[in-house]
């Protein structure tokens, strides 16, 4: 097929090198499509434009090439780092975009003699330390508090070099007389015990509370030993401070440490990704990043571009990473663990959830700011997980309720859109079936529904939902092929005992993920039809079984008969009522009819 393409074109292709690389698509403007990374670069590149893609954006990029560059790299992790960075850079148009345009914040230890420990959201190259960034403000703060009541900093901006110490230039402030600061800008601390202050501060802010909890132990005891038991006081105050944190902050075993996680949640159009650092058994930084697929990106694609934004992102040098599954690229000194029980488990089901609430957070933005997207991309949702041809704009459900046979009722809940159309309810009464057959039920129902629908020229389903398994499709289906409407309609039916789907003429059921939207809709529509169905039955048999003497009333009806046992109570009180307090509740006619009937009666009983 390579044919098909300009001359200059099938040219660059046979001069590829088969070496690692990283390869850029231009258009005739010199625009930048595309940046991909290859094992192969000459095997990569010639499968754009020898394979038949189902992708219309790839097809559409394809067509749009005009020009190849690539960049030569030793490895497939070099040009997996190259592609990122480049991918982040040049932002090209069919590339995935990294939706993360939040300015995070980081904690700083500022270049300067005397650090002060503050925090920021922009980074200066002035040799001062970052740790970050914190996706959580809550965090960041609590960690600063905790530094803060542990160990007293200065929060100046002076400059505290020697010369301006020792030629008496400040005064101790406010921080220094309430116990924050020790004044090192007077000379009341030491530069060697602020910087031992700032060592321990570095390992706690890693992650690393342990370090500091052995550290200040051991001063305490000796403080002890001493007799400087002022001394010692505080400095446990300052362990159990840190201890309330620790325990706060380990949700996973101790036995945990330098660990990265990582998991993912995608759909057609989006991946969810999310990311936790674990020192020591606590989790030290958490982070959600949303990818926006742009052409065939898979998720180990996905999985591989998150890997390494975090790790660059968190400065991660981590020897483990846990993963849902394990990427082809192999990272240097640094191992892909895919656990199956345990605490990893755990913490990897954690890292799910996460990002699964992440993605539920921006499908409920989006269905707030823009409903009609939303609506698109659950129909095509649907379509994907149902294996339809078009999008369920319209389904209809239907479900059965009878009592040992009696009083049989089907139920038509409708849903526009995914949501409910109340307006376009219908229930049906059973006609033709004696006792109790649900499958013959659901035949006649679905025989009588679709007949009008042809008839009548009403607006056709695109999916049709059967409260049951595979009988009550097939008595379904067995109708729908009497119309003549068997493949021009989607039918499904949904068992209760395990939520599984049937298809026509598939022996095997299928199993939604349970947190599925499109299994979340199915189950709505099933309960609706249950519900409605319900209730339907119900007022029947109130109806079918509310035999009184007002029933033998010729010319009142049920509906006239129970305004009056509404209003008057009891079929006593109807009897003994006058004739015109019968007139205010069902009108003169009707009412003479009812007081005629029983003045009558009593009169008849009087004479025998």
């Amino acid at each position: 097929m390579t044919e098909d393409f300009p001359e200059h074109i099938q040219n660059l292709i046979k001069t590829l090198p088969e070496t690692p690389g990283v390869y850029q698509y231009y258009d005739t403007e010199n625009t930048l499509l595309y940046v991909g990374k290859a094992k192969n670069l000459k095997k990569r590149v010639t499968s754009y434009f020898t394979k038949d893609h189902d992708n219309g954006r790839l097809r559409i990029m394809v067509n749009k090439i005009h020009d190849i560059k690539t960049v030569k790299v030793n490895s497939e992790l070099d040009a997996l780092l190259l592609e990122n960075n480049l991918i982040k850079s040049l932002k090209p148009r069919y590339n995935i975009n990294l939706r993360d345009d939040k300015t995070y914040p980081w904690i700083i230890l500022k270049n300067e003699r005397f650090p002060r420990l503050f925090y920021t959201r922009k980074q200066i190259k002035d040799g001062s330390e970052y740790f970050g960034p914190y996706a959580s403000g809550k965090v960041m703060h609590t960690l600063l508090d905790l530094i803060r009541q542990t160990y007293p900093l200065r929060t100046c901006s002076y400059l505290l070099s020697k010369e301006n110490i020792d030629k008496g230039k400040f005064r101790a402030c406010l921080e220094f007389h309430i116990g924050r600061c020790k004044a090192p800008c007077v000379n009341k601390q030491e530069e060697d015990e602020y910087n031992q202050n700032i060592s321990e501060i570095r390992q706690i802010i890693k992650g690393d509370i342990g370090f500091a909890l052995r550290d200040l132990k051991d001063k305490m005891n000796e403080a002890a030993e001493k007799y400087e038991f002022e001394k010692a006081e505080l400095l446990k105050n300052k362990i159990d401070v840190l201890s309330d944190y620790q325990s706060k902050s380990t949700i996973v075993h101790p036995s945990i440490t330098n660990t990265d996680v990582i998991n993912i949640i995608s759909d057609e159009k989006n991946a969810y990704l999310h990311y936790f650092k674990i020192i020591n058994g606590a989790i030290i930084h958490a982070q959600t990043i949303e990818l926006k697929k742009k052409i065939e990106e898979s998720d180990e694609d996905m999985l591989m571009f998150a890997i390494i934004e975090f790790r660059n992102r968190f400065k991660s040098a981590s020897k483990e990473i846990l993963v849902p599954f394990a990427p082809s690229i192999a990272i240097t000194d640094c191992e892909y663990v895919i656990p199956k029980i345990g605490d990893k488990k755990k913490l990897l089901d954690l890292c799910y959830k996460n990002a699964l609430a992440y993605k539920q957070e921006r499908e409920n933005q989006l269905a707030l700011t823009d409903p009609e997207r939303h609506t698109e991309r659950i129909m095509n949702q649907m379509m994907k997980d149902l294996r339809m041809s078009e999008q369920p704009r319209r389904i209809e459900g239907f479900d059965n309720s009878n009592m040992q046979g009696e009083y049989a009722v089907s139920a038509m809940p409708v849903f526009i859109d995914g949501k409910p159309a109340k307006k376009e309810y219908r229930h049906f009464n059973v006609k033709t079936v004696v006792g109790p057959d649900d499958f013959a039920t659901m035949e006649e129902v679905i025989l009588r529904r679709y007949s009008r629908v042809l008839e009548e020229n009403l607006p056709m389903p695109q999916l049709i939902v059967i409260d049951g398994g595979k009988g009550q499709l097939g008595a379904a289906v067995e109708s729908l092929r009497k119309l003549n409407l068997m493949g021009k309609v989607a039918i499904i039916g949904i068992a209760k005992r395990l939520e599984e789907i049937y298809f026509p003429g598939d022996p095997l059921p299928l199993y939604l993920d349970k947190r599925s939207e499109t299994l979340k809709i199915i189950q709505q529509i099933r309960d609706e039809s249950h519900r409605f169905g319900i209730t339907h039955h119900r007022n029947k048999r109130s109806r079918e079984t509310f035999k009184t003497e007002l029933n033998e009333i010729k010319g009142i009806s049920v509906k006239t008969a129970e305004k009056l046992l509404i209003e008057l109570k009891s079929v006593k009180n109807i009897k003994e009522a006058t004739l015109e307090e019968m007139e205010k509740v069902i009108g003169a006619s009707k009412a003479k009819l009812v007081y005629d009937f029983f003045n009558s009666q009593n009169s008849n009983s009087i004479q025998e």
